[in-house]
């Protein structure tokens, strides 16, 4: 891919890295330098047009690389120039590689999930007029090297046919392991997991969850002894000879004691009026300006002699 700035002088290396910050590379000695500005616009001119290339060749709706893409994730971009193209003796691009670390719940051969957290190859694209010409092998030798990682540790993004043909022609990477998101992970993956992957137990099925078992119930039943003193009973009296009889009605109803006999309302009422108040009544209703009327005439009509018996 031709630009119409001097893409030779921007990117003095082969291959060049760029995180997010889309800094420019160094300069090399002797060459002029327009404004900073300039220079990073640039590059995000090559971003966006790399991206869109990318999503054309793999027939996306919508490019997944672009500059503002780049400055607002944390991944990293390997730009690989083409060093013997000339275009007027302002160079070429040939493709590039995006790779990020990113948090995945991956499944390993016995279906149960993994919290990872490995690199991931998110975007690879070389320019149809030069694939098969060992560029994209280079390109990601490199990137393998400077991110000191192996092929079967990756994690592959939404990989074309092509770029699965391309790992198993160069890395021997053929079975993969079934996801249930859009990566792909191959065989060896959790071999050599550096971190190492946190594993989840798997979720069990609704039919593996049984109740109590016979065992579990009669453990329920035991009560459990409380530590001393606490399990010191307290004494209890001597239980009687002959308890009092059970209700018989159904229900088990509380026991109560035998019942008063009935005493008529005008006996009740002349034993009240015979008893005596007590001293301490007396005096209240004797101190007390406001008792009631009734209190006093009754207290009045008392017999002379009954006081002087207090």
């Amino acid at each position: 891919m031709e630009f119409p700035f001097d893409v030779d002088a921007l990117l003095p290396e082969r291959i060049t890295v760029l995180d997010q910050h889309l800094r420019p590379p160094a300069r090399r000695p002797g060459t002029t330098t327009p404004a900073r500005v300039d220079l990073q616009q640039q590059i995000m001119t090559i971003v966006d047009e790399l991206g869109k290339a990318s999503a054309k060749a793999q027939h996306l709706p919508a490019p997944i690389t672009s500059a503002s893409r780049m400055q607002s994730n944390r991944h990293v971009m390997y730009i690989l120039k083409d060093t013997s193209a000339r275009m007027a003796g302002k160079g070429a691009i040939v493709g590039f590689l995006k790779v990020g670390y990113k948090k995945l719940f991956v499944l390993d051969d016995r279906e149960a999930h993994n919290e990872v957290e490995p690199l991931c190859i998110l975007d690879f694209y070389i320019h149809e007029s030069l694939q098969r010409h060992g560029h994209g092998r280079d390109l990601f030798q490199y990137m393998l090297q400077k991110e000191r990682v192996e092929p079967h540790q990756l994690a592959i993004d939404r990989p074309s046919q092509k770029l699965l043909k391309f790992l198993n022609k160069h890395y021997n990477l053929e079975t993969t392991v079934p996801q249930v998101n859009n990566f792909v992970i191959f065989e060896g993956f959790f071999a050599h997991q550096h971190p190492p992957a946190r594993k989840l137990p798997p979720k069990r099925a609704e039919g593996d969850i049984k109740p109590y078992s016979s065992s579990d119930r009669e453990f329920l039943k035991v009560a459990v002894e409380p530590p001393w003193p606490l399990n010191r009973a307290p004494r209890r009296a001597t239980p009687p000879a002959h308890p009092p009889p059970r209700s018989s009605s159904l229900g088990n109803s509380p026991e109560r004691g035998p019942l008063r006999p009935f005493v008529p309302e005008q006996e009740l009422l002349r034993s009240l009026r015979l008893c005596p108040p007590h001293p301490t009544a007396r005096l209240l209703l004797a101190t007390d300006p406001g008792g009631s009327p009734a209190q006093r005439r009754r207290t009045s009509s008392l017999p002379r002699s009954d006081e002087s018996r207090y």
